[in-house]
């Protein structure tokens, strides 16, 4: 659905399941920002269910270190009012998630902050207009 995707030359993917370590899974990298995808796996279907970014709002120019880069969203961020580590297990129990497949995706230095919003409002239309939402998570983050 987001082949655009696949343009940017540095992406990858890893799994989590209920148990695991994000900071040991995650092979997103700590230095770098961008696009990430979640899916939900369970009983061989998959379903998309958030679209996010890494990297703080800038006034200008390109990305700085402080940002969250993507590794730091992932083991340091937060979602449904706690750090994923914790919130991603409970919310996998409440919906029978086995396990979820996170594809990430590094933009260009140069990209910034402002433009990447763009790029995941432009993926969240996308799949609001394929699917008729939007992936349910980035309902309730």
């Amino acid at each position: 659905m987001f082949a655009e995707l696949e343009e940017y030359e540095l992406h990858d993917h890893f799994f989590f399941k209920p148990g695991d370590s994000l900071a040991t899974v995650c092979n997103a990298p700590d230095d770098r920002f961008g696009i990430y995808l979640v899916y939900a796996l369970d009983e061989g279907t998959r379903s998309l269910v958030y679209i996010g970014i890494s990297g703080n709002e800038m006034e200008d120019g390109p990305m700085q270190q402080k940002s969250n880069s993507l590794k730091g969203q992932f083991v340091s961020g937060r979602q449904f009012d706690n750090l994923r580590q914790k919130s991603w297990p409970t919310q996998m129990k409440i919906e029978n998630i086995e396990s979820l497949e996170i594809y990430w995706y590094v933009v260009p230095p140069h990209i910034n902050t402002g433009f990447l919003r763009d790029i995941e409002i432009n993926l969240l239309h996308k799949h609001l207009r394929s699917e008729g939402s939007v992936p349910r998570w980035n309902i309730h983050h």
